[in-house]
């Protein structure tokens, strides 16, 4: 079992940058694949983001394609979403996820963090 706990989030304006961090607890962090989903008010929860175990295979939805960046350190434990370019439609709640296959599909995470609220004002 793991334990994840997001950080990094704020309230930042339309262009600013963030870096989301997710800090992991428990056993073997390098076993699991990891991604990043994001729920707006109102809205179905969306993936955002996924990484393989190793870090070598990377996957990320349309809308954020050359301005969000995941990447893990296995040594550290964590996983890491780096936000470029920050639009007011990227405004939620961000939580990372722990899986056993990289994919984009939320069902597919076991383990979920609390969440860490984003917010872009335009």
């Amino acid at each position: 079992q793991v334990q994840l706990v997001e950080s990094g989030g704020g309230l930042v304006h339309t262009g600013d940058s963030l870096r989301l961090s997710c800090a992991a607890s428990g056993r073997a962090f390098g076993s699991y694949s990891m991604g990043w989903a994001r729920q707006a008010p109102g809205k179905e929860r969306e993936f955002v983001a996924a990484i393989s175990r190793g870090g070598g295979t990377t996957y990320y939805v349309d809308s954020v394609k050359g301005r969000f960046t995941i990447s893990r350190d296995n040594a550290k434990n964590t996983v890491y979403l780096q936000m470029n370019n920050l639009k007011p439609e990227d405004t939620a709640v961000y939580c990372c996820a722990a899986g056993f296959a990289t994919t984009m599909v939320p069902n597919s995470y076991a383990y979920w963090g609390q969440g860490t609220q984003v917010t872009v004002s335009s």
